[in-house]
């Protein structure tokens, strides 16, 4: 489905028919789901009147540990490169989808791995410091990692159906462009036509409503889904109706999840061993531990551990002292469920479900606190670690041409984006949980007449000004006629596409040069940037606003001063125009409104000089504007007249009544 919003003709949102399948490109029933997950990696298919089913590997299993080994020049994924994690602590990758789409400044948390200095690029060293001494190191990047995982998953969708013409693949709800774009590319070097990107909460809740309906249930109402797995959290507020899916607001945290409860727990066995420096091999051992005592204790009240690389002899940890480790964690997740229950202008007395998603959702403290907060028992009809990727295999066989009816699902963007205008402010193209996929539009008109290009900044964020907010892209429009200010009109189109996926595109309206841009940054938002997006928004509210009115005022006086002096100088000594005392007075507001600008901290100021210098010089304006049209008038009829003033007011209502000066050359 395609949404669009027309700003500069009301802000009207318009729904299109969905896409049909191209079927040149698309094998009917071939296509897989596929959850890719930080801890474990699933795939699934949904034929056509079945239920959907997991495929499992050689030895009947579904879940594949997202591990991939490079340990004596071999690539090995899944268990067996598990299994020697601890002897090749730096060539043995888990957990590779917190490195997602991230520059080296971005990673704040603990890993044995070593890192390429690149700091836009992130790589890891997967060379064996030993055996290949003297030679140059070997890198790769988390989308290769990733990629070697999917291609093992389309390898079980391969068996099971001969071919595969494709998959959808499940991202969270939170990931921003850059980890988005690295899904698809690891995707694209799999082999795999990645039909499109789905927000895991959005699958959970695509199969979590067909399969109440299946069982002859309603199947429709209002769902919070709370999905923590090993290395991010979402939570969803989704409404089902009629077969729609629609996300009215999403939040969470990309870099927290399961494998943060194993880090807390890990250090604390670490303090107990009294080790503050493990070695790479150490620390492999006690995340592994902490990872079986954590599944343990989500059924047993104890469980015994002991660490021999470490020299921790046995000893018992009980569910009260994990609980007492991870609480904090847990409770961060609470609190992100509160504020996108806010975001969503939804009471939770309200809901009419909570579902759960992810295995780390089996920890009994998350349970209870998620019970607590919402105010019900959390559902727990499909197992939580397999929920996506049924979704993610009903989506696959609908894009694949499939005929299954009655599905529609309406994703929305987690953070606003914008363009920065003059005076650095940023005008909001597209609103945080905005329905996707989403055109929007707006029409932009220059500063100064010499003005005959545009820089466009597209960022991404909360807050006002554009410094406070992230970059994401920059281009140029050239091209532009010279025309006085406020007449040129740039008509500036932002496109999100199924997987959240940018492209802007600026169009001079009377030229029709074009210029666009596909915003794939290298390296996105670190989690700890996303929050502060959002709650910087919130915090810094009212200097936000005076700061965003102090900019508006200082462009509009530079405006008026801008186009009252010109029109001074070029009047001269037309005759019967301007007197010089009238002239002595505009040129005194003139420089009282030049003298607001350089001291003026706050807006009021510099409105009342401009306000003052617009009364000033109203009587020579219309003067100036009557000679104007006295002058072209000169020798046409009245019909001539009157069809052009006619054309004129068209011109006005198209162009509508948004419009901004957006930063020139």
């Amino acid at each position: 489905m395609t949404q669009s919003i027309d700003i500069t003709g009301g802000g009207l949102f318009q729904i299109a028919e969905p896409e049909a399948p191209n079927p040149r490109r698309r094998a009917v029933g071939k296509a897989i789901g596929i959850d890719l997950g930080t801890t474990h990696s699933l795939v699934a298919i949904a034929p056509k009147g079945a239920e959907p089913q997991i495929l499992l590997d050689e030895d009947g299993r579904a879940l594949l540990p997202s591990v991939v080994s490079y340990a004596g020049g071999r690539t090995v994924v899944g268990r067996a490169a598990q299994a020697v994690a601890v002897e090749h602590p730096e060539q043995v990758l888990s957990s590779v989808k917190r490195f997602m789409g991230r520059g080296r400044a971005d990673i704040d948390f603990d890993h044995p791995y070593r890192l390429a200095p690149d700091t836009q690029v992130m790589r890891i060293d997967v060379s064996d410091p030993v055996a290949d001494a003297g030679q140059p190191p070997r890198y790769v990047s988390p989308v290769e990692v990733s990629a070697r995982i999917l291609e093992v998953l389309a390898e079980r969708g391969a068996r099971e159906l001969g071919e595969v013409s494709g998959a959808v693949i499940t991202v969270p709800a939170y990931f921003d462009d850059a980890q988005r774009q690295a899904t698809k590319d690891a995707g694209r070097i799999a082999g795999l036509e990645v039909y499109r990107l789905l927000a895991e909460p959005t699958a959970a809740a695509l199969a979590y409503g067909l399969d109440r309906q299946g069982r002859g249930e309603q199947g429709e109402g209002l769902f919070a889904v709370y999905d923590l797995g090993g290395g991010t959290f979402d939570i969803s507020i989704l409404r089902l109706r009629g077969g729609v899916f629609q996300v009215l607001a999403t939040g969470g945290d990309s870099a927290l999840g399961g494998d943060d409860f194993d880090r807390a727990l890990a250090a604390a066995l670490l303090e107990q061993a009294e080790l503050s420096n493990p070695s790479p091999a150490q620390l492999q051992e006690v995340m592994q531990v902490a990872r079986a005592a954590k599944e343990a204790l989500s059924e047993a009240e104890t469980v015994t551990v002991a660490l021999e690389r470490c020299g921790l002899a046995s000893t018992e940890l009980t569910r009260a002292q994990f609980d007492a480790l991870i609480g904090p964690l847990v409770k961060r997740t609470i609190r992100a469920s509160k504020a996108t229950l806010k975001d969503a202008a939804v009471d939770k007395r309200e809901l009419d479900g909570v579902v759960l998603v992810g295995g780390s959702t089996r920890v009994p403290l998350v349970r209870a606190l998620v019970e607590k907060a919402f105010g019900r028992e959390p559902l727990l009809d499909i197992d939580p670690d397999k929920v996506v990727a049924y979704g993610a295999a009903i989506q696959a066989d609908i894009l694949s041409g499939s005929e299954r009816e009655g599905v529609t699902l309406l994703d929305v963007v987690p953070l606003s984006l914008g363009l920065e205008t003059m005076g650095g402010i940023v005008e909001k193209i597209i609103p945080r949980n905005a329905t996707i996929p989403i055109s929007a539009r707006q029409v932009f008109t220059n500063y100064s007449e010499k003005q005959t290009g545009m820089s466009m900044h597209v960022v991404q964020g909360e807050r006002e000004l554009a410094d406070d907010c992230r970059s994401l892209a920059r281009f140029e429009l050239g091209g532009i006629p010279r025309l006085p200010p406020s007449m040129a009109r740039v008509e500036v189109s932002f496109e999100l596409d199924a997987d959240a996926l940018l492209t802007v595109t600026a169009r001079e309206l009377m030229t029709g040069v074009k210029q666009s841009i596909e915003v794939k940054p290298t390296y996105g938002l670190s989690a700890d940037e996303v929050d502060e997006l959002v709650m910087d928004s919130l915090d810094h509210a009212r200097e936000d606003f005076a700061a965003r009115n102090l900019a508006e005022a200082r462009v509009e006086i530079g405006r008026v001063v801008l186009a009252v002096q010109t029109a001074v100088d070029e009047v001269g000594g037309i005759e019967g125009l301007l007197a010089d005392d009238e002239r002595e007075a505009i040129l005194a507001a003139i420089a009282a409104c030049e003298a607001a600008m350089a001291e003026a901290d706050h807006a009021d100021p510099l409105n009342a000089a401009r306000e003052r210098l617009e009364q000033l010089s109203e009587p020579f304006a219309r003067r100036r504007m009557e000679r104007a049209l006295r002058s072209g008038m000169s020798g046409r009829s009245l019909a001539e007249i009157e069809s052009a003033l006619a054309e004129e007011e068209q011109l006005d209502q198209r162009r509508g009544a948004h419009s901004a000066e957006i930063i020139g050359d």
